[in-house]
């Protein structure tokens, strides 16, 4: 893999949700790399993350999710070009930029000391504050009483009005008592802070020390930026002049005077902390907090150019969306039925995406759609085009909405569960298409299942997710037949395809863990059948088993014990084409 091109690059992930007054953390910490025209398939449970880390860069969470940390660089050279009229007007805003820009350079001469006094500062209000351990326990003991009071008020919601009175009248008084609660906690954390202040206040000896430090850290600072910027930096700065401007060009002229501001702003700060401009990650990490970087590449008499940084995780204009979402990134869904519109015909469907994406004429848009229709299997597609999806049947539907997906010829397809609600024949009619397609478009698969059979018909990677982290990742072979990590193995052992005649169907035994609370440790940890003391301590790093297989167990540390796969799946191979009368 290490030879093709990264089309993806997800690096520390998370991806929270706001769910009922609480925090849901749904992926904590991914890090994929997914290739072009490759098919990686991700795997795992009801409820693992699959769908919100796909959804996460196709731009589909819910309204109440958000990404909390990390990146997603879309690496797409024709939607990352980028360029910009170099008129009279903006040149004057990119000249104001590069002399504000020389001025806020002086601040970067003083920067050590400037953390000296910011860290100094710090110490001063936490010495006014609580301890660590003080704010850890409090902190603790607050959010246990918010969440029993978020609890309890969910389960007032369920009763019954006219049968269920006096169990909402006592939920009611439980809530009430618990506000009191919270209240008074609150003024006694209020109390005790005060108290640290005022005692902090009348230590005259450390005020003179602290006040000393401060004014001498200061004298220096001003004695540092006073000094004047280097050429190299007057150079540097010129270019994130024009980086500015190239990445607000697309906006409207309101927008972009207030970007430019903003990203003056975010600029300055960084300097003034000392941040390492000349660092491409870094300089990202500061234009991502206003809007994609873009790299300023060359320019002519009338035009900058450069190349935007993607960071899908940083989107903060609809519109980029709209560039992204559908004509770069698509996606087939579960259910067909869901996915079209039943009152619409299908030709209308497929010619209305076409049209809103692409240059073309509603002719033009017709016979796209006709050629997308031959090419998914429809049979006499003029004759069909102006069916409705009723008419249709549940393959055929599929069959539609994946032309529909195909319909811009994106660089990623997502199929979420795309042959989940098919029979099997239909199932594999699907798959092959799918495959095919891909020949033909050379677009990359990013494949959601639970069903293991059908990831080793489609797949050349998987990712196997549990409870919002990739545990397992390899090519298919590697997955299948020398898997490390134990939750790879539940899976696997939970094939139907592995059962012999009166035996029970293995089931992984308890249920994931709560995504609301801090896992310590090893997610699997408490349905683990090999979990030692080490898994309810320690989160596990990730183990690389060759150059492109990876676990994320403690089983393959070392000094661990070993530990053998157990026997169903000891010979997958044979036994599955034993199931399937192959051998």
């Amino acid at each position: 893999m290490e030879d093709r091109k990264v089309l993806l690059s997800v690096k520390d992930l998370e991806v929270k949700f706001r769910v009922r007054g609480r925090i849901l953390t749904a992926i904590r910490g991914v890090s994929l790399d997914i290739y072009e025209n490759e098919s990686i398939a991700i795997v795992g449970e009801s409820g693992s993350g699959k769908s919100v880390f796909t959804k996460t860069f196709a731009g589909m969470l819910d309204s109440n999710g958000f990404v909390s940390n990390g990146e997603i660089i879309f690496n797409d050279e024709e939607l990352a070009d980028t360029y910009v009229a170099l008129n009279p007007a903006a040149r004057k805003m990119i000249a104001d930029s590069k002399k504000a820009l020389d001025k806020y350079s002086r601040l970067e001469l003083g920067a050590k000391i400037y953390q000296q006094i910011l860290t100094l500062k710090s110490e001063y209000e936490h010495k006014s504050s609580l301890s660590a351990e003080e704010e850890k326990e409090m902190d603790a003991k607050r959010h246990s009483l918010v969440a029993r009071r978020t609890d309890l008020f969910n389960e007032r919601q369920t009763f019954d009005p006219a049968k269920e009175k006096d169990r909402i009248k006592e939920a009611t008084a439980q809530i009430k008592a618990l506000d009191q609660e919270i209240k008074a906690f609150d003024a006694k954390r209020k109390q005790l802070i005060a108290e640290h202040k005022e005692a902090v206040k009348n230590d005259a000896a450390y005020q003179k020390e602290y006040t000393e430090k401060l004014a001498a850290l200061k004298t220096e600072y001003e004695k540092l930026i006073a000094g004047d910027i280097t050429d190299e930096t007057r150079a540097r700065n010129e270019v994130l002049a024009k980086e500015i401007y190239l990445s607000v060009g697309r906006y409207s002229l309101n927008q972009r005077v207030q970007l430019i501001r903003e990203l003056r702003k975010a600029l300055k700060k960084a300097m003034q902390l000392g941040v390492d401009l000349n660092n491409e990650a870094q300089r990202n990490q500061v234009f991502d907090t206003v809007a994609f970087r873009v790299r300023y590449l060359d320019e002519t008499a009338d035009k900058l150019h450069g190349i935007c940084i993607l960071n899908l995780a940083k989107v903060r204009y609809d519109k980029d969306w709209g560039q992204i979402r559908g004509k770069r990134i698509a996606t087939v869904f579960q259910d067909p039925m869901t996915s079209l519109n039943p009152i619409i015909t299908i030709g209308k469907q497929i010619t209305s995406i076409i049209l809103k994406h692409q240059n073309c004429t509603e002719a033009e848009a017709r016979v796209r759609a006709l050629e997308l229709m031959d090419k998914v299997g429809i049979p006499n597609p003029e004759k069909r085009f102006d069916d409705y999806p009723f008419q249709y049947s549940g393959g055929m539907r599929q069959r539609i909405v994946i032309a529909i997906a195909l319909s811009c010829q994106p660089k990623i397809l997502i199929c979420d569960e795309p042959t989940t609600a098919l029979d099997v024949t239909i199932q594999a009619q699907i798959l092959k298409l799918l495959k095919d397609l891909q020949k033909e478009f050379g677009f990359t698969i990013v494949f959601i299942t639970h069903d293991l059979g059908v990831v080793a018909n489609i797949a050349d990677r998987v990712a196997v997710i549990y409870a919002g982290q990739i545990i397992e990742l390899g090519k298919v072979e590697e997955v299948f037949y020398d898997p490390r990590h134990p939750y790879t193995w539940a899976l696997l052992s939970s094939l139907p395809q592995l059962a012999e005649r009166n035996t029970k169907l293995y089931s992984i035994t308890g249920t994931p863990p709560s995504l609301y609370n801090n896992i310590v440790g090893d997610a699997f940890a408490p349905r683990n059948p090999y979990c030692m003391k080490i898994d309810t301590i320690a989160e596990p790093p990730m183990f690389r088993v060759t150059d492109t297989h990876f676990a994320k167990t403690w089983l393959l540390e070392p000094n661990a014990p070993a530990v053998e796969k157990p026997e169903i799946i000891a010979n997958i191979h044979e036994k599955l084409l034993h199931s399937l009368n192959l051998e």
